[in-house]
């Protein structure tokens, strides 16, 4: 199983960024998808996460800091899961990366709890 992540880059505050992830070897339908951030000497955060066929349609969360920012959407059929983000600020600058999970339940905001990991990509939102 492989997640390959993309998509990061510079910006300056106020632009946006699209990142995607494409899921290889996995029955995408059946997994949980999220993608996390880890900044210079913090901990890794959940950013989205959208549920998969084990949820109600329409399962999304997002972390506080970044709703009504940043879209987190999946396309079953191409196995890949992406990320909008809009009006991006310095403080959104961190490694974003996404994961995969069988089925996460309560448990979706755990880094933990995540079976596979994509490589992460860099997000650098400049002032």
């Amino acid at each position: 199983v492989q997640l390959q992540a993309s998509g990061g880059g510079l910006v300056q505050a106020g632009g946006s960024l699209r990142l995607s992830c494409v899921a290889s070897e996995l029955p995408f339908i059946n997994y949980d998808m999220a993608w996390f951030r880890q900044a210079p000497g913090k901990e890794r955060e959940l950013v989205g996460f959208v549920g998969g066929i084990r949820w109600s349609e329409g399962s999304i969360y997002y972390a506080d800091s970044v709703k009504g920012r940043f879209t987190i959407s999946r396309d079953n059929y191409n196995k890949m899961v992406f990320l909008q983000m809009n009006r991006l600020e310095p403080e959104d600058t961190a490694v974003y990366y996404c994961a995969a999970d069988l089925y996460s339940g309560l448990n979706y905001r755990e880094s933990d709890e995540y079976d596979y990991w994509g490589q992460g990509t860099q997000v650098t939102v400049s002032s």
